[in-house]
């Protein structure tokens, strides 16, 4: 009976270890962890911290139960990478947050930092695609990151999500006599990063997805709007939420827009 019993337990420890296989697993060789499934990237905007996407990644994870914040990613002002690990082994849709030291830094330099650490992604757990959410100037970086790098030897972008995102520039001029950096410069409109990335080729099969608000005094729906003409029309969705009191940082606070990008990331 004891033999049967320990046969049992053998047997089912066996299909819980192939179980596991399937979802996680470490190459003896190369020990690089790998995920299925595309991981989607949180890149905050300018003057942005790990606070930027913090609260809406908890509420992504814990209240929600859409999935599981994989990993945090730092990048430091020298452009070295810190990554810590979060997953613990579980398999879940994986949410992965950059959080850049320099957060003041040209669209050039940051997104060349964004696509090291999607680059070390790709190197050490094998990820191939990606879906990517920025907040303000992060959607720039986004959009930037998927016209110059997706494929070319990094990960390529499934799905985008621009949030208050000001393609056109922000419009204030009052702004840029307190923000004086090379983000600043390049958040001018008819700033030379600004026309660079207007007149950039955008991938034909990326869909993207641009949310605002009327009460958003820093991205105002007429420069947000001019993601329309740099995106193929077929893959462009656009909500302009008609809400004063729905401001540019609140944007990341809301529920509704938590919503919003669960269906179009993974019900769409």
């Amino acid at each position: 009976m004891r033999k049967k019993i320990a046969g049992i337990v053998l047997g089912l420890l066996v299909i819980c270890a192939i179980a596991t296989g399937i979802y996680f697993y470490q190459n003896d060789e190369t020990q690089a962890e790998e995920y299925t499934g595309a991981p989607t990237i949180f890149i905050h905007g300018y003057k942005g911290t790990e606070n930027s996407f913090g609260h809406m990644l908890d509420r992504f994870e814990n209240t929600y139960q859409w999935g599981n914040k994989g990993f945090i990613y730092y990048v430091t002002e020298n452009g070295d990478i810190v990554d810590y690990n979060l997953n613990n082994g579980r398999y879940a849709p994986m949410f992965v947050q950059i959080v850049l030291e320099d957060n003041r830094a040209s669209f050039e330099e940051s997104t060349e930092w964004i696509a090291a650490v999607l680059l070390h992604l790709k190197e050490n757990y094998r990820v191939e695609e990606v879906n990517l959410v920025g907040h303000s100037m992060g959607g720039i970086l986004a959009v930037k990151y998927t016209m110059e790098y997706a494929r070319n030897d990094y990960p390529s972008v499934n799905k985008l999500v621009a949030i208050g995102s000001p393609f056109d520039g922000i419009y204030n001029e009052r702004y840029f006599e307190i923000h004086q950096d090379a983000a600043a410069e390049d958040l001018k409109p008819d700033s030379h990063a600004i026309n660079m990335l207007q007149q950039n080729m955008f991938p034909a099969d990326v869909d993207v997805y641009s949310i605002a608000s009327t009460g958003d005094s820093v991205a105002v729906p007429e420069s947000v709007k001019a993601l329309r003409s740099m995106i193929p029309e077929q893959n462009f969705k656009e909500t302009i939420i008609d809400d004063p009191q729905l401001t540019h940082s609140a944007l990341h606070e809301s529920m509704q827009i938590d919503k919003l990008i669960h269906s179009f990331l993974w019900q769409d």
